[in-house]
């Protein structure tokens, strides 16, 4: 399972492109670098969101979702005030739950570090939601 804790976008890059079995000329070719800005950008921890972004187009994988299922599980929960300003920004109506995030969730009942309420409570996750995907997904009858 994918750590959403501690990000290092330039390791999952490079996985990505070892399991695309992609070749280095075509990579610098879409990226307009040199081998060795490639090899930098492994290494780094974060990049520039444009930079990104041709990753994500030339990898066709969504990067971005990784910093989407951060803010999921780590980012604190937002106060009653400031969630009904208005904003010119675009708003989403849900979260995104990837499989992982279900996995994890339902890993920390299943393990007692959480109890439901308390996943409910620190992940925002509507109880109706919880219930269906324990219903769904669980490993065991104890959950």
């Amino acid at each position: 399972m994918t750590n959403f804790k501690e990000i290092h976008i330039g390791k999952m890059i490079e996985k990505r492109i070892t399991e695309c079995g992609m070749d280095i000329s075509r990579i610098c070719s879409f990226m307009k670098c040199s081998t060795e800005e490639i090899n930098k950008m492994y290494e780094a921890e974060s990049l520039d969101a444009e930079v990104l972004l041709r990753w994500s187009k030339l990898l066709e994988y969504d990067f971005f979702r990784i910093y989407t299922q951060h803010l999921i599980l780590y980012a604190p929960p937002s106060s009653e005030k400031s969630s009904h300003k208005k904003t010119a920004l675009p708003q989403f109506r849900k979260n995104i739950y990837t499989r992982e995030i279900i996995d994890f969730v339902l890993e920390l009942i299943e393990s007692e570090k959480k109890t439901k309420l308390q996943v409910i409570e620190d992940y925002r996750i509507p109880k109706t939601t919880l219930y269906k995907w324990i219903e769904k997904y669980r490993k065991t009858a104890n959950i």
